[in-house]
């Protein structure tokens, strides 16, 4: 098993302590002479005040950093997120070609919205030529048109800072920003806003079964959201338990460990806003991000 990688960030500061101890003039003139007990109100006024942080939701920077180093554990095996804007193979998923942060591919048509947006930010890039080939191998695992060079030039334009800023924006449109709207629609806190931003990553927006529409909708037929009134924890394994389900369904995501070992662990720790430190495990290999 490999060393886990090791993600290191100043420390999160701690609660703070708010101290509501000013002096508090007497009553009376005599009371400030004689020293007079302090009236209730304003022995309540002199009270030490603790001020407690409300959640932070998955698009604050640091639990987005989070969720993205989760993803690329399972994705990749590296929480090295960055590093995979260069990243591209044929898993045989029957999407053709997986590649980038989020794993965009040729045959399911974020890919070609990705090369598109490049192209409209950077004509005549080095991906530019392939976009007829992308749209005629859209809805299908060929390669038509893309091989042999396809692979070289991605990793090519991965080095653009433009291209980099794409897959982002990408990323972003397409699944983080409706995986956390969604979520917080329905109630849900850090944890489970990445649990549905992993589950879109994998599975796609779309609504039949085995897509993220369909997965949400199987478990609330099992349990109710907390924006419903149900109980938050009962919920999240309802998906994870659609989630998995949906996964067995396709040969290429039958290891569900990231669901087992990693998501149902944040879970059953009770830790839903995904604070660390956490640990977990994606195909039996260890990761931690302690702060």
């Amino acid at each position: 098993m490999k060393d886990p990688l090791i993600r290191r960030t100043p420390r999160r500061a701690a609660l703070l302590l708010v101290a509501a101890a000013a002096a508090v003039l007497p009553a009376n003139a005599a009371g400030a002479v004689t020293g007079g007990p302090a009236s209730p109100a304003s022995s309540a006024r002199d009270a030490v005040k603790v001020t407690v942080k409300a959640p932070v939701d998955l698009t604050d920077p640091k639990k987005k950093e989070i969720a993205m180093e989760l993803v690329s554990s399972a994705e990749n095996s590296s929480l090295d997120w960055k590093a995979q804007y260069k990243y591209i193979e044929d898993i045989d998923d029957g999407r053709g070609y997986t590649a980038g942060i989020i794993g965009f591919c040729s045959g399911t048509g974020d890919m070609l919205d990705l090369v598109e947006l490049y192209t409209t930010r950077k004509p005549g890039n080095v991906l530019a030529k392939y976009l007829p080939a992308l749209r005629k191998v859209n809805g299908t695992d060929s390669h038509k048109g893309l091989d042999p060079d396809f692979p070289r030039d991605w990793r090519t334009a991965a080095a653009d800072p433009v291209f980099q800023q794409a897959q982002n924006d990408e990323r972003d449109r397409v699944y983080f920003n409706p995986a956390v709207a969604q979520a917080k629609a329905d109630g849900l806190r850090a944890l489970g806003q990445f649990v549905y931003y992993d589950a879109i990553v994998m599975h796609g927006p779309g609504t039949d079964p085995v897509s993220f529409g369909g997965i949400r909708k199987t478990a609330m037929k099992k349990a109710k959201t907390p924006a419903q009134g149900g109980d938050e924890v009962a919920y999240l394994n309802a998906f994870l338990d659609a989630r998995k389900a949906a996964m067995k369904t396709e040969e290429a995501h039958s290891d569900t460990s990231r669901v087992d070992t990693a998501q149902r662990v944040f879970l059953r720790n009770g830790n839903l806003d995904l604070d660390p430190p956490l640990r977990w495990k994606v195909y039996g290999d260890s990761y931690q991000i302690l702060s």
